[in-house]
């Protein structure tokens, strides 16, 4: 299992695994054939509502992991999205990519601990432990 985050307008690299970008709006500037992605999925992004409400305030930055994990367990969605991703970490290296400029206050990060703790608890999206 490795798991990695990345600015979407870093270099790529052969080590990068399954490239997959998690924004729900494509990057400015960004071709699909520099994205080198696996897949877009747009759909474990944070909602409208949510982000809006964040707003990039790093002040508000621990209640919006709080309401986005909560999102993450919750929206049938977003579980089917991290089911896949789930799937992919089982098997080879994962990198998660974001466009925001901020790269210790972002959804990216988020996800990546919600998928390492999902791993290491051994649970899927929106189910307790396997025990």
């Amino acid at each position: 299992m490795s798991i990695e985050i990345k600015r979407i307008y870093d270099q790529t690299d052969a080590g990068d695994g399954k490239r997959i970008l998690v924004d729900r709006l494509w990057p400015r500037g960004m071709t699909k054939e520099r994205a080198a992605l696996y897949l877009w999925m747009k759909d474990i992004a944070p909602s409208p509502a949510l982000r809006v409400w964040f707003g990039g305030d790093p002040k508000k930055f621990d209640e919006f992991s709080r309401r986005y994990m909560e999102e993450l367990d919750t929206d049938p969605t977003k579980q089917g999205a991290v089911s896949q991703l789930l799937e992919i970490c089982r098997n080879e290296k994962l990198t998660i990519l974001y466009a925001s400029r901020e790269p210790l206050i972002n959804h990216a990060i988020i996800i990546m601990n919600y998928l390492q703790k999902k791993l290491a608890d051994g649970t899927e999206a929106g189910q307790g432990s396997r025990t």
